[in-house]
């Protein structure tokens, strides 16, 4: 018979009062409106890119596409880490999306990466796009994470008992 070790009890992603932080931030809203915008961007540009890619056709809206992307990128990382700082009271690397920030900066540095060599012209087109095709895959990476987290949060404000607002309350 084998015996089974002791599973680790996670803590909730949110205590009550970054819970009520999270609430009260202007940030929440504003994150919650980028976040969507960037994936349309992300989605469009992605296309962009590998019509590009496949027909050589396009090689200007694809790269002004990627530029947009990135600009989406800079704004919710700026957006996130003022959200970051009202709920937990740090810019980035809070121990509850510690991970997320680590590969958020790996999707900046390529992102960043690929504004570095269309603007100073490095590599030709093809070398570029590759890079945005690189922080693209690492964007959805990071997309992911931040679902998994989003899916976390709401499953544990489901499981809260009554005095945090959760399914025993009554309300009104």
């Amino acid at each position: 018979m084998q015996s089974r070790a002791p599973t680790k009890a996670r803590s909730p992603l949110y205590n009550a009062e970054q819970r009520r932080r999270r609430d009260a931030s202007r940030w929440t809203l504003v994150q919650g409106i980028l976040a969507p915008l960037q994936f349309i961007a992300f989605f469009v540009s992605l296309c962009l890119v590998l019509r590009y890619l496949l027909t050589g056709n396009g090689e200007g809206v694809a790269a002004l596409s990627v530029v947009v992307k990135t600009l989406f990128l800079y704004a919710i990382m700026l957006t996130g880490s003022l959200w970051e700082r009202d709920v937990f009271g740090r810019y980035l690397f809070a121990p509850a999306f510690f991970w997320e920030d680590i590969v958020s900066m790996a999707v900046l540095a390529l992102h960043t990466a690929y504004l570095i060599a269309l603007f100073f012209q490095l590599g030709d087109v093809r070398a570029q796009m590759t890079i945005a095709l690189l922080a693209y895959t690492a964007y959805l990476i990071n997309a992911a994470q931040f679902l998994l987290k989003l899916r976390m949060a709401r499953l544990e404000s489901r499981a809260l008992p009554d005095h945090f607002g959760g399914p025993l309350a009554v309300r009104e």
